[in-house]
């Protein structure tokens, strides 16, 4: 295994503190590192994309595994960091500098991949929803491996009925299986957030046949846009929709928070040309 510095050492040297304004907080915990580049499973060989490395904690661990890894990293200051990580794996490691945001996944890789990150908070839903989104499936990512604050975390997972089930909900298990794989104390991160921390798994799975992705896309967001409210009011303005109610015998005066991912599949279905 490749010897490398101390993560604490690493950004010691290249004056790395993590900046509020890039939602950075870093991990120099190597063995908590390692437990999390285990969870996508054996990684040896397969790519494996990484947004907003910092220093190069999951990325060493990666590496490590095996991995083939491009990161996209936009503050310059961990350039350095990463070009050590670089030499030391040779041939592993490719670094773009860059806004994950602005960079399509997929003019990066010949062959299906896997993300795996340490998400900066103020970018990490946007980046999920947008891995999620799209007609074409099984997408071209074979595994998402990422880490949320714990609320986010939990609201992807959420089950119909609870405060937390909502649109992120649907989104994430109507054609995946979301799953928490572990969660993180704030006490690991350097400097400490005022959350509790948790990495979300996704696998894809066999998307439901004759459903337009943007079709359900509409049908969550005017659902729980106004989610005190019963379904006859917030889907009066989507054309179709109380109808497909009435057809599939969902009753209207319920509120979107009662309603199986399922029932959202269906009534996507019935609105879907």
């Amino acid at each position: 295994m490749t010897q490398l510095p101390p993560l604490r050492e690493v950004a010691q040297r290249y004056g790395l503190i993590a900046t509020k304004a890039l939602g950075q907080n870093f991990l120099f915990d190597e063995q908590l590192l390692a437990r999390i580049a285990a969870i996508p499973g054996d990684l040896k060989d397969q790519p494996v994309l990484e947004i907003g490395p910092g220093p190069g904690g999951l990325t060493r661990a990666l590496l490590r595994s095996g991995a083939r890894v491009t990161a996209i990293e936009m503050d310059r200051r961990c350039l350095p960091a990463l070009a050590d990580l670089a030499e030391a794996f040779p041939g592993q490691l490719t670094v773009i500098e860059g806004d994950a945001t602005k960079i399509a996944p997929e003019t990066l890789f010949d062959t299906p991949w896997h993300v795996a990150a340490n998400l900066p908070y103020n970018v990490g839903t946007a980046l999920f929803v947008g891995w999620l989104s799209g007609q074409s499936w099984p997408p071209p990512w074979r595994s998402l491996t990422l880490m949320f604050q714990q609320e986010v975390a939990e609201r992807i997972i959420a089950a119909p009925g609870s405060d937390a089930y909502g649109r992120l909900a649907v989104l994430a298990q109507w054609r995946a299986a979301p799953r928490i794989a572990m969660k993180v104390h704030r006490s690991a991160f350097t400097p400490a957030p005022k959350v509790m921390s948790a990495i979300i798994h996704v696998e894809p799975t066999e998307m439901p046949t004759g459903v337009s992705a943007r079709m359900l896309e509409r049908v969550t967001e005017a659902a729980f846009g106004q989610r005190r409210k019963m379904l006859r009011q917030s889907l009066k303005g989507l054309p179709g929709a109380l109808d497909a109610l009435e057809a599939l015998n969902i009753d209207p005066q319920r509120r979107a928070e009662t309603l199986e991912v399922a029932d959202f599949v269906a009534i996507a279905r019935a609105l879907t040309p």
